[in-house]
């Protein structure tokens, strides 16, 4: 429901598996209220415009950058975090292959990089670079991460 004269919404959305009941300004990102208002603090903001992939969370198990996606849009779909991915074979493999340095990205390469396993359990070498394409990290090479997605494919 809308209260107009605030432009305030309830929403019901779930996050890592619990429900939530928020109110939300109709112009406020997921990155805004995952960060702000739950204190998950695992996506990034980067450039706050789509590109660097910092943000990235899956919604409905896609990946989602979630500077640029209004909480609005996140209602009555299932939104996962870094925070909700705990010892997950992709995040230990990125550590096992060292696919990370600053660690800045690593949480937004991490949500991708489930994303992709999820919707592509059999990837090409072609599907995963474009996947990879959505994330840019400064610090290492993508060839890490890239080990990091096979070994955890050929673990299942």
């Amino acid at each position: 429901m809308a209260r107009d004269e605030f432009q305030i919404f309830d929403i019901d959305l779930e996050i890592n598996g619990e429900m939530k009941h928020m109110e939300v300004r109709a112009g406020e990102t997921l990155l805004s209220l995952l960060r702000n208002k739950l204190s998950l603090t695992g996506a990034k903001p980067g450039c706050l415009n789509g590109d660097c992939g910092a943000c990235t969370v899956m919604v409905d198990n896609l990946p989602f950058k979630s500077c640029i996606m209004l909480a609005i849009e996140a209602a009555g779909h299932k939104v996962t975090t870094i925070e909700g991915l705990r010892d997950t074979p992709i995040q230990q493999n990125f550590i096992r292959h060292f696919a990370f340095q600053c660690g800045y990205c690593t949480p937004g390469f991490i949500m991708n990089c489930q994303s992709l396993i999820i919707n592509h359990p059999n990837p090409s070498k072609e599907t995963v670079k474009g996947w990879l394409s959505s994330n840019i990290c400064r610090c290492t090479s993508y060839q890490e991460i890239e080990e990091a997605i096979w070994a955890t494919l050929n673990q299942r």
